[in-house]
């Protein structure tokens, strides 16, 4: 139970809940153990002989020590939920943080999801069983021990069931643990399958309904769900056995000691109180030890919860700040890339690391080799050796096909991952010795996937930069060319934007998502594809409005339109993570075939070469 016992800190400002919760449970379990002696007097010194006074004043008695436990009993509860509850809200807070610290690379390998599991059921989980701890983890160790020692203070003869049962009991215990622990852990993971079908599906219902793939989905819900619930039942069967196996073993204590008890009654060794007390305390005690054993079982499935939220909370971001970041940082706007190679698998390792090595296979026969992890992070390189210079106020083009590696390019820019290999520098400041949220202030970013929260579109405008005024949320709107559309709404910039911006198209979404890039003013703008939903007259008239925007500034354009990239001051074409030419419009018809292909296919015309000539260079 090490995660568990991680975990127990977030309980810490809640310790005088937590620690009166189990005083007040010690006073439930002192009144609970005197219940059975009151009766053995009222048996033996009242009944037996007749004598009703006694009768009378141990019952009331008996009333007032029940009143007591009630209040130890309620007591208890209102503070053990009070400190779990405070726990779970610390917990899942502290869990959002951490989530929001993390970097692409964390966020890719934890996926949504199994995020979203530990942040609520996981968390629950912990929560509730802290709660039980707090209460029947007391109660229940008491109570054995208590009613262990009122037995044998009342029967030193029968005492003896005790050394056969609680063994017994022990074992079923230890047998069920170590078999539930490990399927309870499948059952998150399995949860954690199913929150992702869930989350996909509902992300892309209209994908789902415009493909008529509904039974699809159907069929692969019902599986991660079928998946879920046989180990779930797998896992319940194996805990369900425990109570029936004790409720035997309790009543085969109890058959043992009224057969005992009722030859040492007959012999005139014991008296019937004496008897009916221990068989109080034998019930107490061994019904406390199911309840430890029943406790146990929601303690393997909460240690399996915790384990997953501790693999968060221990989780370190890829991308972190030095101690001695630079946190002022007024940049020009030069961006070098300086023999940059990127790999999503390896992405913080150097690969120029010395020293270490792996085995790996070489083939299905199971050769292998020792290969320099050098070697290695190359062969999943999502960009390879790539050098480039941004000067000032240039407008860099990216052009190349699908996973060519654009994205990740500028991705790198404002670190939302760290290099493999290289450095990306802005003013030849390596941007790993920048301050990330200073790095960020001034380079903003409007990806291809524009993702808008919920709210007025005047405050997803403003994201980046909350004290911006109307005029200035109006100003990057025309920019954008969002102005329009967002006046025709009956509430103007103060209409609400559904989940996910489900009530815009999704040309209206990129253009709010541009206005958003251009309102935070940075240095260095990069638009990754961010018009590709739009029409071509509208994307023009964005492109002149951004030409103006970006005179003195850096910009990066990712775009699969090659009439957007025309005017750039460099166009980069990439092929399989490398830059494979670089040059004006012009320079690249003349020098670049895979250059020449796209131009032609897309303008539908094989052009004419122009000469780089008309540069200036003397060339023919």
């Amino acid at each position: 139970m090490v995660a568990t016992r991680k975990l127990s800190a977030f309980l810490a400002p809640y310790w005088y809940w937590a620690t009166l919760a189990p005083l007040l449970m010690v006073l439930e379990v002192a009144m609970d153990l005197m219940q059975p002696r009151l009766i053995q007097h009222i048996i033996d010194d009242g009944i037996t002989p007749g004598n009703m006074d006694v009768v009378v004043s141990t019952g009331l008695w008996m009333v007032v020590v029940a009143v007591i436990a009630v209040f130890g009993g309620v007591g208890c509860t209102i503070f053990a939920v009070l400190a779990a509850q405070g726990l779970g809200t610390d917990l899942r807070a502290t869990l959002f943080g951490k989530v929001q610290s993390f970097s692409f690379g964390n966020l890719d390998k934890l996926e949504t999801g199994g995020l979203i599991t530990r942040l609520t059921n996981d968390v629950t989980q912990v929560q509730e069983v802290v709660m039980m701890v707090l209460r029947i983890m007391v109660r229940a160790p008491l109570l054995m021990v208590g009613s262990l020692i009122m037995a044998i203070i009342t029967s030193p003869q029968l005492a003896i069931l005790f050394v056969v049962l609680i063994p017994v009991v022990l074992v079923i215990l230890i047998r069920v643990i170590n078999r539930s622990y490990p399927l309870f852990g499948g059952v998150q993971k399995r949860l954690d399958a199913l929150n992702t079908v869930m989350q996909e599906n509902l992300a892309g219902v209209r994908i789902v309904k415009a493909f008529v793939r509904a039974q699809h989905e159907i069929t692969r819900f019902r599986h991660a769900n079928d998946n879920l619930m046989n180990l779930n039942i797998e896992a319940v069967r194996v805990v369900a056995v425990t109570m029936p196996l004790n409720m035997l073993i309790l009543n085969a204590g109890i058959v043992a000691a009224l057969w005992i008890g009722g030859v040492q009654v007959t012999s005139g060794g014991m008296q019937v109180g004496q008897v009916v007390a221990f068989i109080n305390y034998l019930m107490q005690a061994l019904m406390s030890l199911v309840m430890v054993s029943m406790l146990t079982m929601r303690l393997a499935r909460a240690e399996a919860s915790a384990v997953r939220i501790a693999e968060v909370l221990e989780s370190e971001p890829e991308v972190k700040n030095q101690v001695d970041a630079i946190t002022t940082f007024v940049p020009r706007g030069k961006v070098v890339f300086d023999n940059v190679s990127f790999s999503y698998n390896d992405a913080n390792a150097p690969l120029s690391e010395q020293g270490r090595i792996t085995v790996v296979p070489l083939s299905e026969q199971g050769r292998i080799t020792v290969v320099p992890l050098s070697e290695q992070g190359r062969n999943n390189e999502v960009l390879k050796n790539i050098s480039v210079v941004a000067e000032t106020g240039q407008t860099i083009a990216l052009l190349g096909a699908t996973g060519a590696g654009k994205s990740s390019f500028v991705q790198l820019i404002p670190r939302f991952y760290d290099v493999s290999g290289g450095r990306v520098l802005i003013d030849d400041l390596d941007v790993r010795t920048i301050d990330e949220a200073t790095l960020r202030s001034k380079v903003s970013i409007a990806l291809q996937e524009s993702v808008l929260f919920s709210g007025s579109i005047r405050d997803n405008i403003r994201y980046g930069r909350p004290e911006a005024n109307d005029e200035e949320v109006i100003a990057a709107a025309q920019l954008a060319q969002a102005h329009t559309f967002i006046s025709g709404f009956p509430e103007g910039y103060d209409s609400i934007v559904g989940q996910r911006g489900v009530n815009l198209s999704g040309g209206q979404k990129q253009r709010i998502a541009i206005a958003r890039a251009i309102l935070t003013q940075p240095e260095v703008l990069i638009l990754d594809d961010s018009t590709s939903a739009v029409d071509v007259e509208t994307e023009a008239k964005i492109q002149d409005a951004l030409a103006q925007l970006r005179q003195g500034k850096t910009s990066f354009v990712v775009a699969q339109r090659i009439n957007t990239v025309l005017a750039a001051d460099k166009i980069l074409v990439l092929d399989e993570g490398r830059v494979v030419a670089e040059g004006t419009h012009a320079e690249l018809l003349a020098s670049s075939p895979i250059y020449r292909e796209i131009y032609a296919s897309q303008m539908d015309s094989q052009p004419e070469p122009t000469p780089i000539a008309s540069k200036g260079n003397g060339h023919e």
